[in-house]
């Protein structure tokens, strides 16, 4: 085994998976096999266990048991609570694990339980790695910020599910029969869109220039893909290159090179490029220029100088494809002094009017 590779500890809340995969996509039994695959990608599993009152999944628990998974047992109890009693009981092995076993680098935590938060803050702070694992519907949204790797189950290969049709309501229609007034769809502004879940390319161009700024910033050398990626998922334990058609983290830095985004060049290690952005700044160049000719133009219009809020809005108007984080921007504002700090235009603060007044020179 490599040094490098990851040890991970695999503990699963069953009831909760079982039922989210069940209720939200229908999938009964649960299928173990592609949660396996997943982490054999990410390192060599050394404890796998599953928490539940196995007389209420009779046959999961053969196939569990062909997937070498320890099942551990949690009665129903007088006058208590079984949920419960299986949080407990599992926390308090994860503990203890990461106590004992030093060697083990990693815990998988398959849940959408927000009460195993806790949990996943206090291995972290120990110093352990902790990728999450839940079904999307039933995961709660405290879950994916505390990890540094979130899986939804539904997205994983091999998953054959069908999302479950809420249940129709039963209650009878109130007598009123006047039909509600139709509201406008809202129309979504520019920053809207770049921040829709399960975005287009325009959004991961947006998560991985930002980021790969933000690390140029922080590093006085080269940054690599592997550093890159590592980042990018802190950001946002969900992210996976796959939700946008790419077979892997490589093949989508080749893509935003081929577009002229990034620039790769061999890093120390095979397959682990170094990153940077292209030498080229033509498109930087153009974007600049496509922001000067737009405050000049509203001052000429309007016969005073324009103020910073709303000036994005005009510059996608002309260019629909504009965004500062292309070009390693982390905002507006920051694109905007950048601007200034090339002579193109000058930015005075208006307290009256509690903006940024622009002009160019």
């Amino acid at each position: 085994m490599a040094p490098e590779d990851e040890r991970i500890a695999l503990f699963l809340d069953y009831e909760n998976l079982a039922i989210g995969a069940r209720d939200g996509l229908g999938v009964s039994p649960f299928d173990f096999g592609p949660v396996a695959d997943a982490l054999a990608e990410r390192g060599r599993v050394v404890t796998r266990r599953a928490y539940a009152d196995w007389s209420s999944f009779d046959e999961d628990r053969r196939l569990l048991a062909r997937a070498q998974v320890e099942l551990i047992e949690i009665p129903q109890r007088i006058g208590g609570s079984r949920k419960n009693a299986a949080d407990i009981k599992m926390a308090v092995d994860a503990i203890e694990l990461a106590y004992e076993r030093e060697f083990v680098t990693t815990f998988a935590i398959g849940t959408g339980d927000s009460d195993f938060t806790p949990l996943m803050h206090k291995l972290r702070e120990m110093d352990k790695r902790v990728i999450g694992i839940g079904v999307q519907s039933s995961t709660s949204k405290l879950l994916p910020a505390a990890c540094d790797e979130f899986l939804f189950y539904d997205r994983l290969p091999g998953v054959e599910g069908r999302p479950v049709p809420p249940k129709i309501s039963r209650r009878r229609p109130a007598a009123a029969t006047v039909a509600p007034v139709a509201e406008p769809e809202p129309v979504a502004t520019p920053a809207a869109e770049e921040t829709t879940a399960g975005g287009s390319d325009t959004d991961v161009t947006a998560v991985v220039t930002s980021t790969l700024a933000g690390l140029a910033r922080a590093t006085d050398g080269p940054v690599r893909a592997s550093t890159l990626k590592r980042a990018i998922l802190r950001k946002d334990p969900t992210f996976d290159e796959g939700d946008q058609g790419f077979r892997g983290f490589g093949e989508l830095l080749r893509h935003l090179e081929g577009r002229g985004v990034l620039a790769l060049a061999p890093g120390t290690a095979a397959g682990d490029p170094e990153v940077s952005f292209p030498e080229d700044t033509s498109a930087e160049d153009e974007a600049f220029a496509l922001f000067a000719t737009t405050v000049r133009d509203l001052e000429a219009s309007a016969g005073a100088p324009p103020q910073l809020s709303g000036l994005k809005d005009q510059m996608r108007k002309r260019d629909p494809g504009f965004s500062e984080k292309r070009y390693g921007f982390n905002g507006f504002l920051s694109f905007a002094r950048a601007a200034r700090a090339r002579d193109l235009v000058t930015m005075e603060w208006d307290e009256g009017r509690g903006d940024y007044e622009l002009s160019v020179y």
